[in-house]
């Protein structure tokens, strides 16, 4: 079943139909659907908010806050920002929205404990997203390394949202980062850093002004 939906949205995203506010139903059980299967298809996604600003007595504010926490889980992309531009002024003054809009504020702001302090206040909301928090876990990894060449287990553990032992070993392993006791190494920065050959090629015409100079 799953895959007829797929199926059918991919056409209805090909043609026309795609502004046809007759398929919003089937475009919003669709976002659902992603949310439960931790499957994600930003064009379907955009699709939506591009409808609800054409047919704005659709709204649907929960279809919404699905779409826009689909859009925070694929960090470090821009998803977010496409998805906040279609919304309306009046949509956007929602509680929830304007909520998860913060949530993305100090996410790109890398404030990652302010982050998970607010998540945990929301769990009803963020649980709906399957994977959300393991999602997020991804971009703290992603920044984590290409930032620290050593940190503290305690103080990444807190990145990651206050998770345990076993779960920190996991996350630890998935991105081959080494255990040292206190510490966790997780690259030497200065590897990462590649050289650039600039090669410059300068016509003779050009040159050609400078010397009559001389």
């Amino acid at each position: 079943m799953a895959e007829t939906m797929r199926q059918t949205v991919a056409t209805i995203l090909k043609s026309i139909e795609r502004y046809n506010p007759a398929n919003l139903q089937t475009l919003e059980r669709y976002v659902e659907m992603q949310s439960k299967e931790n499957t994600y298809d930003l064009e379907a996604n955009l699709a939506v908010l591009k409808l609800y600003q054409f047919n704005p007595e659709k709204f649907n504010p929960d279809i919404t806050c699905q779409i826009l926490l689909k859009a925070l889980t694929n960090y470090p992309h821009t998803d977010f920002t496409l998805c906040k531009c279609l919304l309306l002024e009046s949509v956007a003054e929602n509680e929830t929205i304007s909520q998860i809009k913060y949530l993305a504020d100090i996410l790109e702001q890398c404030d990652f404990a302010q982050f998970w302090n607010r998540v945990h206040q929301m769990p009803e909301l963020c649980n709906r997203i399957s994977n959300f928090h393991d999602s997020i876990r991804k971009f703290v990894c992603h920044v984590v390394g290409i930032t620290f060449q050593a940190i503290d287990k305690k103080n990444l553990a807190d990145l990651l949202g206050g998770i345990d032992d076993v779960t920190l070993k996991h996350w630890v392993k998935k991105y081959g980062w080494k255990d040292q006791g206190d510490l966790i190494f997780i690259a030497n920065q200065d590897e990462n850093i590649k050289t650039k050959n600039i090669t410059e090629k300068i016509e003779f015409d050009h040159l050609a002004p400078l010397l009559t100079i001389l």
